[in-house]
């Protein structure tokens, strides 16, 4: 179990890489995977410096990729070890044991990375097939986190190198006569499910400025957040994106929507009021609002909202939908 959560550490790191480890790692790659070692190491301060130091200004003196042999073929060769000495049933076992916590947290990141990666360098599609594979050519450092901790690169592995460079740096590029190293993110904030989220800033920043906004998971641009604190319901009916609306009512709040937006109760019974209101382009809102019958202290009784489904009809069935019930099977012997 700590050699897992030492992992997770080491996916989710921040801060300036440990350079000189992150280079003797590099170099010891090169060695287990029987090449020559780069006659330089590069460094750069994100993913999107790495991409464009290398469409533009090393191309000719790299040589090519070594990706597969310094990556690929370890991690493919000790998976096999590995699977034939657990079996098919053990090594799943021991995939979800390990790695599979970290992929599940890991790939939506490397996913974002690269699409702003390729929005930013290729807004015009043209050159997107030829950075897509630089983008592809990445060794993923410290978001390889999932496979080494299910891997076990112990020195015997062949996948200590790269185990030492995911403990110091972030992303990084091997080819035949240099590898090319970015640093870690500055920041990094994700919400309690693991996406990506910020109200106030980058949810995941690098030391050249290269950020990703997002807002539980979603992306949105920087500035669209800026206005977060400005909304009025007015402004939210008036945006078009539907995603982007259901991120304004999130941070302004449904229960204050409905309050400033005339809504009326479409339904009432002895669970609570079912209110609904329309959006342009978009599914209706529609919210159960409930008395938690158990007093306060101060001898007042707090008011919730459920957020029910669109086509919810009563409040009864709204109630009963969020403890997985239909209407008719929902009978509380006390309400709270």
């Amino acid at each position: 179990m700590s050699e897992r959560v030492d992992w997770r550490a080491v996916a989710l790191a921040t801060g300036p890489a440990e350079r000189e480890t992150a280079e003797e790692g590099v170099r010891l790659a090169y060695r287990r995977a029987g090449l020559a070692e780069p006659a330089s190491v590069v460094w750069v301060p994100s993913p999107l410096a790495a991409v464009r130091l290398l469409r533009d200004g090393a191309g000719g003196e790299r040589g090519a990729s070594v990706r597969a042999a310094v990556h690929d073929r370890p991690v493919a060769a000790q998976r096999a070890r590995l699977h034939g000495l657990l079996g098919p049933s053990g090594w799943s076992a021991h995939w979800r044991a390990t790695g599979a916590d970290l992929w599940e947290a890991t790939t939506p990141l490397v996913e974002r990375v690269r699409a702003a990666a390729l929005a930013e360098l290729a807004p015009g599609r043209r050159e997107e097939p030829a950075l897509r594979v630089l983008l592809l050519d990445a060794v993923l450092g410290q978001q390889d986190a999932a496979w080494l901790a299910a891997l076990e690169p112990g020195e015997g592995s062949g996948l200590d190198g790269l185990a030492a460079v995911a403990r110091s740096a972030g992303w990084w590029w091997p080819y035949e006569r240099i590898a090319v190293i970015a640093e870690r993110p500055t920041e990094l904030h994700r919400d309690e499910a693991g996406r990506l989220d910020r109200a106030d800033g980058p949810a995941l920043a690098y030391p050249d400025g290269f950020a990703l906004h997002a807002w539980r998971g979603l992306p949105v641009p920087g500035e669209f957040l800026d206005r977060l604190d400005a909304l009025t319901p007015e402004r939210i009916r008036a945006e078009e994106n539907a995603e982007l609306r259901r991120v304004m009512l999130e941070h302004y709040g449904y229960d204050r929507y409905l309050a400033e937006s005339g809504a009326r109760p479409v339904h009432r019974d002895e669970t609570g009021v079912l209110w609904r209101i329309a959006l342009p382009g978009d599914e209706d809102v529609a919210m159960v609002e409930v008395v938690n019958s158990t007093p306060e202290p101060d001898g007042t009784s707090r008011v919730y909202w459920l957020r029910v489904p669109p086509g919810t009809r009563t409040a009864r069935e709204g109630v009963a939908w969020t403890f997985g019930l239909d209407a008719d099977a929902y009978a509380p012997l006390r309400q709270t």
